[in-house]
Order: structure tokens, then sequence, then C-alpha cells
């Protein structure tokens, strides 16, 4: 499936937003949503792909690539990339992720222009000379080496290893301490002459900006860089190991547990359907776990919002074995008991609330207009986000539970002793 992919939706399934159209400029696809509303312009560059893009040996290549670039590129210095971001006031964030890596700048409608060559030189034309290359890789080796003493991390890429193992999920995207160390200058540079090819790059830009600016911006830089023959496709499917629990003994005032499980496809039903299941589990294990058994501060059932999803369970207790069955019962009342029909349309209203609170900004608006576009085949169905939630029915959320929610892979970081012994059986 290419990035651009608008044209397998028709007109009938997707809601009309004239605010916001998509072109091309060259071979990089463009999306934009004018918002007159503020003078803020969020653009983001999506380099498509993530961790497909990556090996073992060369994870966090792509971000030491975009981390270097801030020491300067063949047109603007150090200095000056430091000066024209102070004068205009502008951010440049650099997000990583397992489908893609975010490359963007916040700015200032009036500095719009100049906040974006800075962004887009460094993406065409970064020095990468052995010194950028060596203080970008050193930030990254000790951000990676300091990771697992947060125990919330520890147990995540505990879980994440026998969910994903053998697959690129499994692979960082800001790298390990093994193939950061590995990585040389050379090899960045090899990365960035291959991979950063218009073929790659999806841009999103939310803001008061015309189309006419934006076509301009685009078509003097990146649209200038090679062709590239990538087109996106999703990963293939997950297949987690025959393991189901991995532990890290720990001395702390609490027990870490997570457990994944494989979900399903995005730009499918079960998708949303799970999105919602994992809300309603997640609002029982709080009046359950918490608020009424006093098990724990923190408990949720998790929703990895991918290519492929995941689902999950979470909770920080010192009582492992009680808090991890009374989540075991709410998980086989949602298998076993249909939701209220009433109860899920208020649920379903509150999490589209809250969801856009949390998607209001500029640079929240860009990101969801870029998963719908590789997640769902096309931008527009933004429009029939909140109509695809209000269609999930109690069967649904009831099917979805009994589909995914079992064989989950757990990880423990605490007092290993107080693992129960079926916590392999169970779920």
């Amino acid at each position: 499936m290419p990035i651009v992919a608008a044209a397998s939706v028709s007109a009938q399934t997707a809601r009309t937003d004239t605010s916001t159209t998509a072109f091309d400029v060259g071979h990089v696809h463009v999306i934009l949503r004018q918002n007159t509303a503020n003078e803020v312009v969020a653009a983001n560059v999506y380099l498509v792909g993530g961790t497909q893009q990556l090996t073992p040996q060369n994870a966090g290549v792509e971000v030491l690539m975009l981390a270097a670039s801030e020491d300067g590129t063949r047109k603007f210095s150090k200095e000056t990339l430091r000066r024209i971001t102070a004068r205009t006031g502008a951010t440049i964030v650099i997000r990583p992720g397992v489908d893609w890596t975010e490359f963007g700048v916040r700015a200032l409608r009036q500095s719009f222009d100049s906040s974006w060559a800075v962004l887009a030189d460094r993406l065409v034309q970064p020095r990468l000379d052995s010194i950028d290359v060596d203080r970008a890789r050193q930030q990254m080796l000790t951000n990676a080496l300091q990771a697992d003493a947060d125990p919330d991390a520890a147990v995540t890429h505990l879980a994440e290893g026998l969910l994903y193992a053998g697959h690129a999920y499994r692979l960082d995207p800001e790298g390990t301490p093994t193939s950061l160390r590995a990585l040389t200058v050379e090899d960045v540079r090899r990365y960035h002459d291959n991979q950063v090819v218009q073929s790659r790059i999806l841009v999103v830009v939310v803001g008061n900006v015309s189309r006419e600016q934006l076509e301009c911006a685009v078509s003097s830089t990146l649209a200038r860089l090679p062709m590239g023959s990538y087109v996106w496709a999703p990963p293939r499917d997950l297949t987690p190991a025959a393991e189901r629990l991995k532990k890290l003994s720990r001395s702390l005032p609490t027990n870490y547990i997570l457990g994944y499980y494989p979900g399903p496809r995005a730009g499918t039903r079960d998708y949303d359907a799970l999105r919602i299941a994992t809300a309603v589990l997640s609002g029982r294990l709080f009046a359950e776990v918490r608020s009424r058994e006093h098990l724990t501060y923190a408990v949720e059932a998790p929703f990895l919002e991918r290519a492929i999803s995941s689902g999950g369970l979470y909770v920080t207790t010192t009582d492992p074995a009680a808090a991890l069955e009374a989540m075991e019962q709410e998980v086989r009342r949602l298998q076993t008991t249909l939701v209220d029909p009433v109860g899920l349309r208020m649920l379903v209203r509150g999490f589209i609330t809250d969801y856009f609170l949390k998607n209001e900004t500029d640079a929240d608006q860009a990101s969801f207009l870029a998963r719908e576009q590789l997640y769902e085949g096309d931008y527009r169905k933004a429009g029939d986000f909140m109509e695809r939630l209000r269609e999930i029915t109690p069967d649904d959320v009831q099917r979805v539970a009994q589909i995914y929610m079992h064989g989950m892979k757990f990880g423990f970081v605490g007092d290993t002793t107080k693992i129960p012994v079926s916590l392999g059986l169970q779920f």
C-alpha cells in the first residue's frame, strides 16, 4: 500500500472535510489542514516504516541521524541553526515510533518559512561529521543505559520482548547500548543516503498556512531528495514467544506487572472494538482492584495503537496473587457477560471526548491525520472516527474479549518470590 492511498476510499465512505486537502509535491505526499483559529503551525515529516527499516545491528540509526543534524547542515552551521530557532521561537521535535519516525517543527505562522527551512535542511543535507554523530550517540547511549532503571520501562521491555519476539516491533527505534556503540559515522551517512527518500516521506501540516506556501516550501526542499522506491506496507503478523513470563528481581516498594496479547490489525472493525473493550475493562479494573479491594494505586488495560494493535493488563501491587485474581475475574466477566448497552453508549461518548481533548493541539491533529492515512488508508477517514466507535455494540465488545484477551505475555519486576505459581496459566 503506497502512502498515497486516498483513492482506495470513496467519497461516500469518508466525511467531507473542506479544511483538509491532500496533494503531491514531486513524490512527497502532503496533507494540509488549514486552521485559522490560532497563529501556531505544526509541521510534521513522517519517515514511514519505523522499525521495519531497521535491524538489530543498526537499531537507533534513524534517530541518531536526526539528532546529529542539530549540529549543522551543509547550508546552516550549528550557530546559524540555533540563531534561527531562537529568533523564531520554533521548536523541533523527534518522536520515534515502531511505524514511523516523526520529525516536526512547531512555529508561528509569521516565521513558518524560515522554521521549515531549518527542519527540512536538517533532513535533506545534514552535515553528519564524526564529531556531530559522536555527540548525539553519547547522549543516546546514556539514555539507553539508564532506561531500565525505571521499573515501568523495565517491565515494558520484558513484556514486549515476549510479545514481539522475532518481529520488527521488538526493535527499539532509539537503539540499544550494543547497537549504538557499534554504529559508525559511515553507517549513519549510508542510512541517510539510502533511506531519506521522497517515497518514504509523509508531510502533515496543521495551521494557518496556504497550500501555495506549503507547496513552495516542500518543492524547494524535500522534493529535491531522491525519489526512492519505498512502498508502505504494515508489518507481518506477530509471532509471540512460547514463554509466558519474564521476570526481573528488584527490591522495590511494590511489584510491577504488565501482560500483553496480540490484537487485530488497524483498519478493521475489531481494532475499534478492542479499543473500546480495553476502555471498558480499564474502568472495571479501577473500580474493582483499586477502589473496592484496595490492591493497587495503578491499574489499567492498555491498548497499543499501532498498525498491529496489542492490548494488555498492567498493575502495581504489593499482593500480586490477589490483584491478578481480581483482574482475571474482570476479564472473564467481559468475555462471558454482555456489557449494558446504555452504559456502553455513555462510555463511548466519554471516550470520544477524552480522546479528542488529548488530540486538540495542531501537532496532535497532525498525528491523528497521519495515523488515519497509514492505518485506515485515507486521512479522510478521520471524519468517520467517532461514528466507527459509536457503532461498536455489546456483542462486539464480548467478541473481541473472547478472541484476543488470552495468551498474555507477562513481564514482572519486583519481588519474584511473590509471583503466583498460576501466572503462566492465567489469562
